[in-house]
């Protein structure tokens, strides 16, 4: 199942069900496997139902089953030219807001310091 067009309800259903799939295929009860990611029975049954639980009961579960390594290219940002990859790297630069000014933190010599004065050249 592609999940571009599906509604968040379709993808957590899928989830769940690819996660059930994943433990039958290692011939784990839901006690089993509960007991190894260390969560209550009722959670991993709700998940594997309608797919509906806590992040962190999601990537339990993912790690009890030994699959870790699908999480390792989720959200990974993909480079596909040379811009994107310029553009990525400006990205993850790390970025400062500018200061602001406030008008009470200037002085009024300050702001008179600002003020260029012109030379005047007398003609006789």
């Amino acid at each position: 199942m592609a999940f571009a067009l599906s509604l968040p309800e379709e993808v957590l259903f899928a989830l769940g069900t690819r996660l059930r799939k994943q433990r039958l295929a290692q011939s784990l009860t839901q006690r089993d496997l509960a007991h190894m990611a260390g969560l209550s029975l009722g959670a991993l049954r709700k998940l594997e139902s309608d797919g509906q639980c806590s992040l962190a009961t999601l990537v339990r579960v993912v790690q009890a089953l030994g699959l870790s390594a699908e999480l390792d290219e989720l959200f990974v940002l993909k480079r596909q030219s040379i811009a994107q990859m310029e553009q990525a790297q400006a990205v993850e630069q790390r970025q400062r807001a500018p200061r602001r000014k406030s008008p009470s933190s200037r002085s009024p010599s300050s702001k008179a310091a600002g003020v260029k004065i012109g030379h005047y050249v007398s003609q006789p």
